[in-house]
């Protein structure tokens, strides 16, 4: 049977690499993003099918979320991808940028999480199920005028462990993958002091994320649940000393 999977933000960046490696395995794939352009290119290229809405507003989530349970009965994956960064120094970022950027990275990960625990236990009893929540490298390190992004990715980092307890009765696991540097931007160059910083000796793709989704949604891989898994290429454990 093929799994039904719903990705937030799937239209660029790691989330297009989510629907890429999700539709190559035959699943059943729906995405969600603002970018209706690149969202369309997205679903056409793959097969995947394209919500166009903004995560932030709740009444389009969840209405999407509504429309994928009428239509496919289920959904047994869903990946929170979504997030943006608003980097400003604090003294320049506002307190309504400050909560969108929460609205979009933090709070869309609990709608779509709620969504689903309310659909599974009105409905049934599904064997499998898996939330991957996307957090980062952030949560842990921070650069200045990063506070936005590093408390929504510091949130998911908690939610994930909270969700997984919770959402234990309908046999959903919760887990998180926390990516540090991770190449999205095809007109970025990248230079070789940036791939040696990493003692894996190079920075990272998006096929390293898709891949460990992919390993986390195996059906027999049940047993990693709460964790926050960190794909970094090893920079959060080097010592790093002023030159």
């Amino acid at each position: 049977m093929k799994r039904r999977i719903f990705i937030t933000g799937g239209a660029h960046g790691i989330g297009r690499g989510l629907v890429e490696a999700f539709c190559k395995q035959n699943d059943l794939v729906a995405f969600c993003d603002i970018d209706n352009q690149l969202g369309s290119l997205t679903a056409e290229t793959f097969g995947a099918k394209f919500f166009c809405l903004d995560v932030a507003n709740k009444e389009q989530l969840e209405k999407c979320l509504s429309t994928l349970f009428n239509e496919w009965g289920d959904i047994d994956v869903i990946i929170n991808n979504v997030g943006i960064g608003n980097f400003k120094p604090i003294t320049e970022v506002s307190v309504e940028e400050f909560d969108t950027v929460l609205q979009t990275n933090l709070r869309s990960a609990f709608i779509t999480s709620r969504m689903l625990a309310i659909h599974r236990k009105q409905n049934g009893n599904n064997q499998y199920g898996r939330i991957i929540n996307l957090c980062s490298s952030r949560y842990l390190m921070s650069e200045a005028d990063t506070e936005a992004y590093s408390a929504s990715k510091g949130g998911i980092y908690s939610l994930t462990h909270a969700l997984c307890i919770s959402l234990a009765p309908y046999n959903i696991t919760v887990n998180a993958i926390a990516p540090g540097w991770i190449h999205v931007d095809e007109n970025e160059i990248l230079r070789e002091k940036d791939h040696s910083f990493h003692p894996s000796g190079r920075v990272g793709t998006v096929e390293d994320i898709a891949n460990a989704a992919l390993f986390i949604c195996d059906s027999k891989n049940n047993f990693i649940n709460g964790q926050n898994i960190t794909i970094d290429g090893g920079v959060t454990r080097k010592m790093i000393y002023p030159e």
